[in-house]
């Protein structure tokens, strides 16, 4: 069996360099990876799948690419505005394309959970909501986390109310993400504190990896995960 190529776009970023060790690690061959001014398009001939945690105006640009090579995409880079999300539409018309607020297996089960306790906790006698802490340097507030938090506990209400939301920036925390339900006599929380880096680039090389077997379309944790499983 051929042993998949995996090339990273932004190779010499933080979590590029995860990426880098994480990849023969899981048995998959680097490819290679792109910097600052590098042809992508390069890239995406000699990889099976492209991992990329680059910026969010890169988004529309890397999408045309892979999808004209026919490479499939890894794609964790938040912040992604409505143009975002169509050029990542149209592409997975023609490549397998695998998105996700979080890779980490961890933080995706707490998105399920939450969804079960917002099915299952009245709005009416408990209130919701999120909280979520990162580094300084941490562009986007909500993060895509918190914003993925605040959804599926809309899912689960069946309700696209508002969920309060408080971002908080400070030191070099990785990321911590707490869903709260607040009535008169009990509170539930729910949290996630990510403790090292690697917990995501390991998560985007197993999607990587899941999705060469996969057909166009576009894909997330819950199918590889089976979460709708769990959530029914």
């Amino acid at each position: 069996m051929k042993t998949p190529r995996i090339g990273i776009a932004g190779i010499s970023g933080r979590m590029g360099q995860l990426l880098a060790a994480a990849i023969p690690a899981a048995g998959a061959t680097l490819a290679g990876g792109t910097r600052r001014g590098d042809d992508l398009a390069a890239l995406a001939r000699a990889s099976d799948v492209v991992i990329d945690f680059t910026i969010a105006a890169a988004i529309a640009p890397h999408a045309a690419i892979l999808a004209q090579s026919g490479t499939a995409w890894v794609l964790g880079t938040t912040g992604q505005t409505d143009h975002d999300h169509a050029a990542i539409e149209a592409a997975a018309q023609h490549i397998p394309v695998f998105t996700a607020a979080n890779f980490a297996p961890g933080v995706n089960l707490v998105l399920a959970l939450a969804q079960i306790l917002a099915a299952q906790l009245p709005a009416a006698s408990h209130d919701a909501e999120v909280l979520e802490m990162h580094h300084r340097q941490k562009r986007d507030a909500p993060s895509g986390t918190a914003l993925a938090l605040t959804q599926a506990i809309q899912l689960g209400r069946g309700s696209d109310a508002a969920i309060p939301t408080a971002s908080l920036r400070g030191g070099q925390i990785i990321g911590s993400h707490t869903a709260l339900f607040t009535a008169g006599f009990e509170q539930i929380t729910l949290t996630h504190h990510a403790l090292d880096r690697r917990i995501f680039a390991d998560g985007a090389v197993r999607a990587a990896l899941w999705l060469t077997s996969r057909p166009p379309g576009h894909y997330g944790m819950n199918d590889m995960l089976a979460l709708d499983d769990i959530i029914r």
